[in-house]
């Protein structure tokens, strides 16, 4: 008996301190020792399959393989995580389903679109996204410039070129160009002065009356001819991209930002107005537009 307890002592190394100290030799578990050989059967799998090694200044490429299309070509690389991301954004489950409603849309018309809750939802999600990355830099997040006067602001309804569906299409397909001619050689000081004050009275900002009745006289007459693209009433044109100056909305001049109101009007007639927005057909596909179209006319409450 006393020999089959020996056997099944525990083993040492054979070290002792202070007398009794020892160290045991115990053998790994053979589950530890399976799995460290299987990580390093891994590893060495994984070397030979992806890329691994750094080579100077280029690295092991791996024998992985990835296909993906690019420019209506089959285009087949080493494994690596853009072409992955890339052929996920062609062929995953989630570009299917976004195909599919696009399919939908690209089939629908304005009022389908507009009237569908899913369709709907489908198109701020995307659209959303498509603004940011091509318009907000200009139009601000959500449509709320910045800074006024440089660029329209498109969450107040009010549409320099129209603010229906078809129109705001055509503004985002083809672009616009907004210019209003500078009459510092055309009108003297004190006739811009008279005429900021009339234009300023349109949206019922009190002034002196005489200024006033001059500024409607230049503002309707030949001196200054402002009529011609603001009508006489002073509503502007859709067709010309020119403002209404009646309701109080200034989208270049800031008013509201000022107490030099005056001032604020005379800048923009002094200096007249020279704004592009680029023609965005050819860069984004005709689906992306028609995303873009109803989800700017969302912005302001549509027209």
């Amino acid at each position: 008996m006393a020999e089959q307890k020996q056997d099944k002592a525990v083993q040492t190394t054979g070290h002792a301190w202070d007398g009794d100290l020892q160290e045991f030799n115990n053998p790994l578990p053979s589950w530890w020792l399976w799995t460290f050989y299987a990580t390093a059967v891994f590893a060495l799998v994984y070397w030979i399959w992806y890329p691994a090694w750094p080579v100077a200044d280029d690295f092991t490429k791996g024998m992985a393989t990835i296909t993906y299309e690019s420019e209506g070509k089959e285009v087949t690389t080493h494994w690596n995580t853009r072409a992955k991301l890339i052929k996920e954004m062609q062929e995953g489950e989630i570009t299917q389903i976004q195909n599919e409603y696009l399919g939908k849309i690209a089939g629908a018309s304005y009022e389908q679109i507009v009237n569908d809750a899913d369709m709907m939802a489908f198109t701020r999600s995307m659209a959303k996204v498509i603004f940011a990355d091509n318009c907000a830099a200009c139009h601000g997040v959500g449509g709320q410039p910045a800074l006024v006067g440089l660029y329209p602001n498109l969450s107040d309804d009010a549409w320099l070129w129209g603010g229906d569906l078809n129109s705001i299409n055509t503004s985002i397909a083809m672009g616009r160009n907004g210019n209003m001619p500078g009459f510092s050689k055309t009108l003297s000081d004190e006739q811009q002065t008279q005429v900021s004050e009339y234009v300023l009275s349109l949206s019922g900002i009190e002034g002196n009356a005489e200024n006033i009745a001059a500024g409607k006289e230049i503002f309707e007459g030949p001196a200054g001819g402002c009529f011609a693209c603001h009508t006489k009433e002073g509503t502007g044109m859709a067709a010309l991209g020119s403002a209404n100056l009646t309701d109080a909305i200034w989208t270049v001049a800031d008013v509201n930002g000022t107490e030099d109101k005056i001032g604020a009007v005379k800048a923009v007639i002094n200096d007249g107005i020279k704004r592009e927005m680029p023609a965005w057909k050819g860069r984004l596909s005709d689906e992306q537009i028609k995303l873009l179209t109803v989800y700017v006319h969302s912005l302001g409450g549509g027209k």
